[in-house]
């Protein structure tokens, strides 16, 4: 049986901010179809990692592969048209447009300008139906509840239909039957693309996470299922604390 490649590879990753090493040696294979948690401390590097691999910023040394192909230095933008899709920690969305809007301006800078009116309403409300806001489409974004503007966001990724979703703490400000719609809704991700979730609330993380990665001052700390990191013990000491239940 032939090897699976995986989706994603970065190799001896670093970014410095000065004297700061921020990612530190990283070493990440994932692979198709997988949801991978990303976890760590504050400052650990989580986010300058997805940013590194979404194209935000530009590594110190190291290289980034996506379906066997050098990105390391292909801008955001084209990452964007290759399949790698990021939501943001802090909420970024249009204020003044409404839901439907929002998501519908990705999908038309992405894809080309003949697109039919009608595929690209059909796109943009099976996106918003997703994450069960399909019945605030004609709603200012700024005038949604703060979790509704986080599931926006996960909209306007998913109208991309991205092979590499990453999630930047998705459940912040979510209320807990929200969450229980959000597992559901990566689940249901997960059959048709790759998710990459950064995410602090740790029984979400224990019940969606195929494998888990966890960084310490820019550095894998420990990398394995979700059985495994709730066993480790560096990894209780660095930053769970206790075991954590599901």
């Amino acid at each position: 049986m032939a090897a699976v490649t995986p989706l994603l590879m970065t190799r001896d990753l670093h970014r410095d901010f000065g004297g700061l090493k921020a990612v530190d040696g990283v070493n990440l294979d994932v692979m198709p179809g997988e949801v991978r948690a990303i976890i760590g401390p504050n400052g650990a590097g989580k986010t300058t990692l997805v940013s590194l691999i979404c194209g935000r910023i530009e590594p110190t040394s190291g290289t980034i592969q996506f379906d066997g192909r050098d990105i390391t230095h292909v801008p955001a933008h084209r990452r964007v048209r290759q399949g790698i899709a990021y939501t943001f920690q802090i909420t970024s969305i249009f204020p003044n447009l409404t839901a439907f809007d929002n998501v519908a301006l990705p999908v038309q800078r992405s894809l080309s300008s003949g697109m039919k009116l009608g595929e690209l309403r059909r796109g943009v409300m099976n996106a918003l139906e997703r994450v069960g806001l399909a019945d605030r489409a004609s709603t200012l974004a700024g005038n949604l509840a703060y979790g509704h503007q986080r599931l926006l966001e996960v909209a306007m990724g998913l109208s991309l239909k991205p092979r590499l979703l990453i999630l930047d703490e998705p459940t912040q400000g979510l209320s807990d039957g929200e969450i229980d719609g959000f597992i559901e809704l990566v689940r249901e991700i997960a059959k048709e693309a790759t998710v990459m979730l950064i995410e602090h609330n740790m029984p979400v993380v224990m019940r969606l996470a195929d494998r888990i990665t966890v960084l310490n001052f820019g550095k894998i700390l420990a990398e394995g299922s979700p059985a495994d990191i709730r066993a480790n013990v560096e990894v209780q000491a660095a930053y769970l604390g206790t075991v954590v239940d599901e």
